[in-house]
């Protein structure tokens, strides 16, 4: 009986948090530090003709301004003949993007850093812009790996019953996490320490060995506690690279932190993405063939693809279908990943023509998916190592009443108040990469165990402490784990929801590691009452070794470590996935049911009741699986009426670029939300038998929100967000 596994357990860091102990990047304090403070381009594209900093150089307190015309190095020179590219920040008078950074001023202060920022005065030439993305669409590339259809969708598409074709628009979301970005560089002769926001420490430290030209085992790296991230800090950002360059150059440290403005264009965002779907179908509702073709912004420098097709191609059995994504370049920074990237997207659009879908046909929506349900993976032809999607359809509909919907739009209300039920299913990878952990086990029945993950929310810290806590048989209070720091064992950034699967899976080979070298020592002794048993048949509690099949076979470990002159045992393990994993397809499922309430009047609307259902293999921490589950749906009531990044395309400005007038939802916008899992045992997808589930919780929300929209009021909206004006 597991101790730990699958029991709710309060996070090992949260006092830390709620006391203000838990430092964040900000937050260390460094002897002589400077701070800097960023300045902005103002135009979308051109070269700066002058730059004039006299007056920032002589105001109160300032050290030195670094422009593209006095700043150091980063990144290899341009070849001579090169096109000018944007990749290392002060480094040509070229601007890419508007919001681009063009002078750091460094000061003792940061209120004087502040203030001398605005002295810097920059005159330009510039040079036509576009910033739109539908006036490039025929420009867009295709990207390689989303260009292989199924089947012959054009051919089955002319001659299906049933057709519905529509074009579904997503505008640019820009992440705000808590914790604004930050860096404190300082450097001991060739050697860097950099505190950073970041979801990959060895990610940062190899693109700063790359742009700083020094090896990456100089450079160390420290995060160990990010306020929320969600995918802004995957990808190295500029400002560690302009950070630890003026450090080096002012032989001081210096420290940079954004400000919400600059958070928008500092980190990347959720591309805009039009798409256009075409669904065909038999009269019984079977699926003829599926073209959804993507589009989305990237920017003139970098070809970034969130994929959002990607998952897509797996969830429904249809043999005809077609899923091109093309990327179109326009002159603003890069985008991102941002929470359940790619496929939140995609399935806005795809589940939401298969809800226009359902009403053409007059078939109930979840019948609809039912219909269509796939039992093998339809892209490659395998078995699923596990699917409870059909259990979650069911769960779902007898939880939130489904039976009793009336399909007819706009016959449902409460009082004056138009009531809509809608669904969606929710799809996202079950992946492992490959990752390392060191667990130290102390004589005296204490434990330390490290990697170089991040925990960016979801509860890392404690779920790691509780992997190891099981398999050393120890209570959670004697394990100490740490993470975020390049000294430690090498670990892959946390995103794409793997974390748990991938670290999780080195701490456990980790401790059994230890366990069997226990069994060996134990077994030295000629009278061990464990003598002949194989290591896969101990287990570690409480201080005790023992037979898993007869616990009264036992030593105990402190008197066989003192016996053998052992103070402790420390093993570094690399986890990767098992090749028994290429013989299936892993995936994670869910549905989504939800009711909406809308004024007829005003147009406003209020997301009632939500039940998410979903499938993620092993549930270790009930608690914090729930949470991250709620956060998700948060999130997508977010993605579906409020979010929206509006860009002035006469200046190529991002307008909202503050939390001001970037509506995120608020306490008041989130009614009753029930999150239920229903548990898969897959021993084929890890040894934990875990699927991510971060990204998981917000896939379908979007769309089953705008399916309940419709129900509601007759209204299909294909834009996001669904907003008054759109309803009236």
């Amino acid at each position: 009986m597991a101790r730990y596994l699958g029991k709710e357990m309060t996070r090992v860091d949260g006092i830390a948090k709620v006391t203000g102990k838990a430092k964040y990047t900000a937050e260390f304090q460094v002897p002589h530090v400077a701070y800097g403070f960023i300045v902005l381009s103002t135009v979308a594209k051109g070269r700066i003709t002058a730059i004039d900093a006299r007056e920032a150089e002589n105001a109160a307190g300032v050290v030195r301004v670094f422009t593209h015309l006095n700043a150091g190095r980063l990144g290899k020179a341009p070849a001579a003949s090169a096109p000018p590219q944007w990749s290392w920040p002060l480094q040509s008078d070229r601007v890419f993007f508007n919001g681009q950074p063009i002078a750091l001023v460094v000061a003792e202060t940061y209120e004087q850093a502040r203030h001398a920022a605005r002295l810097v005065k920059a005159t330009y030439q510039t040079e036509p812009h576009v910033t739109e993305l539908q006036t490039v669409l025929g420009r867009a590339m295709p990207i390689p790996q989303n260009t292989l259809p199924r089947g012959d969708p054009a051919g089955a598409l002319k001659s299906a019953e049933v057709k519905v074709e529509a074009e579904y628009h997503i505008p640019i979301n820009h992440h705000n996490p808590m914790e604004p970005h930050a860096a404190i560089a300082f450097w001991e002769g060739e050697n860097l320490t950099i505190f950073d926001k970041t979801q990959n420490v060895y990610g940062v430290q190899k693109h700063l060995a790359e742009g700083l030209a020094v090896p990456a085992e100089n450079i160390r790296v420290v995060s160990p506690f990010v306020g929320g991230a969600f995918g802004s800090s995957l990808k190295p950002n500029y400002y560690p690279s302009l950070t630890a360059m003026a450090a080096r150059e002012l032989r001081r440290p210096v420290k940079v932190v954004f400000t919400r403005t600059q958070m928008f264009t500092g980190h990347g965002y959720r591309p805009q993405t039009i798409q256009k779907v075409a669904l065909g179908a038999d009269r019984s509702g079977k699926l003829q063939a599926i073209v959804q073709e993507a589009f989305h912004n990237t920017s003139s420098f970098e070809a970034f693809s969130d994929n959002t097709t990607g998952f897509l191609k797996q969830v429904y059995a249809c043999a005809n279908l077609d899923m091109p994504l093309k990327v179109a370049a326009t002159d603003l920074p890069t985008p991102t990943w941002m929470r359940a990237p790619g496929a939140v997207s995609g399935m806005f659009a795809l589940e939401s023509a298969m809800d226009e879908l359902s009403y053409a046909l007059k078939i109930d929506p979840l019948q609809l998916r039912l219909i269509n349900y796939a039992e093998v993976d339809p892209v490659s032809g395998k078995p699923f190592s596990s699917k409870a999607l059909r259990e979650c359809y069911r769960l779902g509909a007898e939880k939130f009443g489904w039976k009793n919907r009336n399909p007819e739009p706009r016959s449902m209300r409460d009082g004056k108040l138009l009531v809509g039920w809608g669904m969606a299913s929710s799809v996202w990878g079950a992946m492992q990469m490959p990752a390392s952990a060191k667990v130290t086990y102390r004589a005296d029945g204490t434990a330390s165990v490290a990697s170089a993950t991040s925990d960016i929310g979801p509860g890392t810290y404690t779920v790691m402490t509780m992997i190891a806590a099981e398999f050393l048989g120890l209570r959670m209070d004697q394990v100490k784990f740490e993470l975020g720091d390049t000294r430690q064992p090498q670990a892959p950034a946390q995103g794409g929801s793997w974390t748990t699967s991938s670290v999780g899976s080195a701490v456990r080979g980790a401790a059994l590691t230890i366990t069997a070298k226990l069994l060996d020592l134990a077994n030295r002794e000629a009278a061990s009452p464990l003598s002949g048993i194989a290591a896969e048949n101990v287990e570690m509690l409480d201080g005790r070794l023992r037979s898993k099949s007869d616990p009264s076979r036992a030593v105990d470990i402190a008197e066989v470590m003192r016996r053998t002159g052992t103070n402790e045992i420390t093993e570094v393990f690399n986890s990767t996935p098992s090749p028994e994993r290429e013989k299936y397809a892993s995936l994670a499922h869910g549905a989504q049911f939800v009711e909406v309430k809308v004024d007829p009047d005003l147009g406003t609307m209020r997301v009632t009741r939500v039940i998410e259902i979903t499938a993620c293999g092993k549930i270790l921490n009930p608690l914090a699986s729930h949470s991250q589950e709620i956060g998700g749906v948060v999130w997508g009531i977010g993605m579906a009426l409020e979010e929206a990044t509006e860009v002035d395309h006469r200046t190529g400005r991002f307008m909202t670029a503050n939390l001001q007038h970037y509506h995120v939802p608020v306490n008041a916008d989130i009614h009753a939300i029930e999150t239920i899992f229903v548990e898969e045992d897959d021993t084929i997808v890890n040894p934990l038998g875990v699927k991510g589930m971060g990204e998981l919780g917000m896939v379908g929300i979007p769309a089953a929100i705008a399916n309940a929209v419709y129900h509601a009021t007759g209204k299909r909206i294909r834009d996001l967000p669904i907003t008054p004006e759109k309803l009236l």
